[in-house]
C-alpha cells in the first residue's frame, strides 16, 4: 500500500522499500550511488530498484520581457530559434538526450510568437511577458494557466509510461526572474543570487543586479506566496515548471532537476505541494548562485558538479547516467 498524502501535501516515497534496498547494499562501498539506488527504490516502491525504462526530458520554453533590458548575452528572439533547433534535432541538448537514452520534448508556454510553421506542443498561457523591474510579468489568470499546462504535461508523460522525468527550461533571460524568486523565497540580498547567467560581463551583471533589485522591491509584499511571485516576477516557463514538478510528485514519479531555474521552481513547487521534494534529485551544479540557495533550502546535493551554464536540461540529462549506474552497480 502506498503512503497517503496529507490534505495539502504529497505522499512520501516508500520508506520500507528504501530501508530494504539499503539493507541489501554493501554498506557504503559505492558511496552516493547507494543512496541514489535506495531513493529510486523508494520512488518505485520496490527493492531492489530497477533501471528506468522510459526516461523523458521536458523543456518549457518562454520569452521574458526583462530580456529586452539587456540582462543576457543573447538576444531576446533567440529562444524561438532554440525551440526550432530542439524540434529538428540539431540542438546540443538532443545529443545529451540521446546519450541518456531519454525522449525529449519542448513545450511552448510563453514564446513571444509561435515557432513559424510548427504548432507542436503549443500550450502558451501568454505571448512573452512583462518586464519584472517595472510591471507584473503575468496576470493571475495567465500564471494559473501556465501552472496548469505544466501539470497537464506531467500527467501526459506519466500516463504514457514515463518512470523518470527530467525537467528543464529553454529561455533567454530566465536567470533574472530565477534570481528574484530565489531571493524572495529565502530572504537573500540581490548580490547573493545574481550570477553571470549566459556569460555576461561586469557591465551587464550590474544591469541584471539592478533589475533583480527592482523586481524584489515590487514583490516585497508577497512573502513566499508561489502564485503571487510567479505573477509579479516569474515567467510562464517557471510557472509551468512549478506545476510540472508538483504534479510529478503527486503522480509518484521521480524527477531529475536541471539548473537554477528548475531548482528555484522546485522551491516554489514544494511550498505549494509540501513533501514534493522527496521525489526529486538535483542533477548537476551550475554556475548560478540561485541554484545553490534553492537547493540548500530543499536539502538536495547535486549528483554532479560540472559548473555548467548551458541549462536546457543538459546537466540533468548527464546525471541520468548516474541513476542508471546506481541500479546496475548495486541493484
Amino acid at each position: 500500500m502506498h503512503p497517503v498524502a496529507s490534505a495539502s501535501g504529497v505522499a512520501p516515497p516508500d520508506e520500507t522499500a528504501r530501508r530494504e534496498a539499503l539493507a541489501a547494499l554493501p554498506g557504503g562501498t559505492y558511496g552516493r550511488l547507494e543512496e541514489l539506488a535506495a531513493w529510486l527504490a523508494s520512488c518505485q516502491g520496490r527493492a531492489p530498484a530497477r533501471a528506468p525504462r522510459r526516461v523523458r526530458a521536458v523543456l518549457f520554453a518562454a520569452d521574458h520581457g526583462i530580456a529586452a533590458a539587456g540582462v543576457s548575452a543573447h538576444a531576446p528572439g533567440e529562444t524561438a530559434m532554440r525551440v526550432a533547433a530542439v524540434r529538428d534535432g540539431s540542438a546540443p541538448v538532443c545529443r545529451f538526450a540521446e546519450t541518456a537514452g531519454a525522449g525529449l520534448r519542448v513545450v511552448d508556454v510563453g514564446l513571444g510568437a509561435p515557432v513559424e510553421g510548427d504548432a507542436r506542443d503549443d500550450r502558451a498561457a501568454l505571448r512573452g511577458g512583462g518586464r519584472l523591474d517595472v510591471e507584473d510579468v503575468m496576470t493571475a489568470e495567465q500564471a494559473a494557466a501556465a501552472v496548469r499546462a505544466g501539470r497537464e504535461v506531467a500527467d501526459e508523460e506519466v500516463d504514457e509510461g514515463a518512470d523518470l522525468l527530467v525537467a528543464g527550461e529553454l529561455a533567454v533571460g530566465v536567470s533574472t526572474p530565477t534570481a528574484v524568486l530565489a531571493a524572495a523565497m529565502t530572504g537573500r540580498e540581490p548580490v547573493a543570487v545574481v550570477g553571470r547567467g549566459s556569460g555576461i560581463d561586469d557591465r551587464v551583471w550590474m544591469v541584471k543586479a539592478a533589475a533583480v533589485r527592482d523586481g524584489m522591491w515590487r514583490a516585497r509584499s508577497l512573502g513566499r506566496d508561489p502564485m503571487g511571485l510567479l505573477r509579479v516576477a516569474g515567467g510562464a516557463d517557471l510557472a509551468a515548471l512549478v506545476g510540472f514538478l508538483a504534479q510529478a510528485a503527486r503522480r509518484r514519479t521521480p524527477v531529475v532537476l536541471d539548473g537554477a531555474a528548475t531548482a528555484v521552481a522546485a522551491l516554489l513547487a514544494d511550498t505549494d505541494a509540501p513533501g514534493a521534494r522527496a521525489w526529486w534529485v538535483a542533477g548537476s551544479r551550475c554556475t548560478e548562485p540561485a541554484q545553490s540557495v534553492a537547493l540548500d533550502v530543499l536539502g538536495l546535493d547535486p549528483l554532479l558538479d560540472l559548473q555548467m551554464r548551458a541549462g536546457q536540461g543538459t546537466g540533468a540529462l548527464t546525471a541520468v547516467g548516474l541513476v542508471r549506474a546506481a541500479v546496475n552497480a548495486v541493484g
